[in-house]
């Protein structure tokens, strides 16, 4: 499950494999699940089953970089709030009036760390929050024992994590199930 109203499931796949492709789409009969790998999207487009459909609009990069210490400073005027679950690291910058300005987490698997669901309010956009989150992902990720750092990047992402070090591994094929 995801907190997307627009996505009910998700399936992520480490390869474009032909097999694992139609095995992960032939066990989907819920609409809105999505499938992720990494892949040119018309690589995979003739692998899927019917009611699948690529999702060209959202193709994005897989990205990494290995992590570094930074010992980000909370910016004026916000405040930080770190909590974790299990192996997940949530960061959130929460404004004066404390509401959420900006978010993300990042989930510790061995010595990776899988960064997902960066985002930043519209209104608090421009004033360094989004890398403010990533180097306090990443310093609690080396913490935990992690040393590199893996996410999926959207277009607009793919140029802030550029700035701090993330090099693009490849294309993300995303695909949907709309029967």
């Amino acid at each position: 499950m995801t907190d997307n109203p627009a996505e009910v499931g998700r399936h992520v796949l480490p390869e474009p494999e032909e097999s694992l492709v139609r095995s992960a789409a032939a066990s989907v009969s819920i609409p809105r699940t999505w499938m992720k790998m990494p892949a040119e999207p018309g690589d995979v487009e003739s692998w899927l089953s019917p009611g699948w459909v690529v999702a060209w609009e959202e193709t994005g990069h897989l990205m990494a970089v290995d992590l570094t210490a930074t010992s980000p400073r909370t910016p004026e005027g916000y405040v930080v709030d770190v909590e974790y679950l299990n192996d997940v690291v949530y960061v959130r910058v929460l404004d004066e009036a404390g509401q959420s300005a900006a978010q993300g987490q990042a989930a510790i698997i061995g010595d990776a760390a899988v960064v997902d669901r960066v985002r930043t309010a519209e209104t608090h956009r421009r004033r360094g929050l989004g890398g403010f989150v990533m180097r306090t992902l990443a310093d609690q990720a080396l913490v935990r024992g992690a040393d590199t750092g893996v996410l999926g990047a959207t277009n607009a992402g793919r140029a802030l994590y550029e700035t701090l070090g993330w090099k693009k591994h490849s294309t993300i094929a995303e695909c949907i199930y709309r029967p």
